[in-house]
């Protein structure tokens, strides 16, 4: 897994390493004064070894780059934050499939609705599911029954118990 932290707080950590093991530090006080593992600390020394302060640089991100490019993203948030009543939609409840429509229509780019979730994630918005409540629900009269006769209804942990002595 990968830590976190920046591409260059990642690279500045596995010099910072160096340093330390240049100036005479264990690999273990290494590893517990930045917090990695022992066999990071180890790795990272016999890369520097082999390939020098190069070798520490930052490898590119594995997969697929993302098919909106970075001025579209702000723009795509732009049309999500209307909602989308605003683009059409009879109500204003955004689906997976709503999006990638939505993302077709403005960006001519083909998104497949299982891939807006880590779309949405890297934008910085998560899942939501609207809570299913009744239009002529009364929540002073809930509140109500919640506090005076829930209790009144509700099983004490003491009125009954399973006999101590088996059959």
């Amino acid at each position: 897994m990968r830590p976190k932290g920046s591409v260059a707080t990642l690279e500045y950590r596995r010099r910072q390493a160096v340093q330390l093991l240049k100036a005479g530090k264990k690999v273990s006080d290494v590893a517990r004064r930045l917090g990695t593992a022992k066999s990071s600390v180890s790795r990272w020394l016999s890369i520097y070894k082999k390939k020098g302060l190069r070798g520490l640089k930052p490898k590119p991100v594995p997969g697929r780059p993302c098919k909106l490019r970075r001025p579209q993203k702000p723009q795509l948030l732009r049309l999500l934050l209307r909602g989308a009543s605003a683009a059409g939609y009879s109500t204003d409840l955004w689906t997976t499939q709503r999006i990638a429509e939505i993302i077709w229509k403005h960006f001519s780019i083909r998104y497949d609705r299982d891939h807006i979730g880590p779309l949405l994630r890297s934008l910085g918005w998560s899942w939501q599911k609207p809570e299913r409540r009744a239009s002529e629900r009364d929540e002073e009269y809930i509140e109500n029954w919640k506090r005076h006769k829930w209790p009144h209804i509700k099983k004490s942990p003491n009125t009954w118990r399973p006999s101590r002595f088996p059959r």
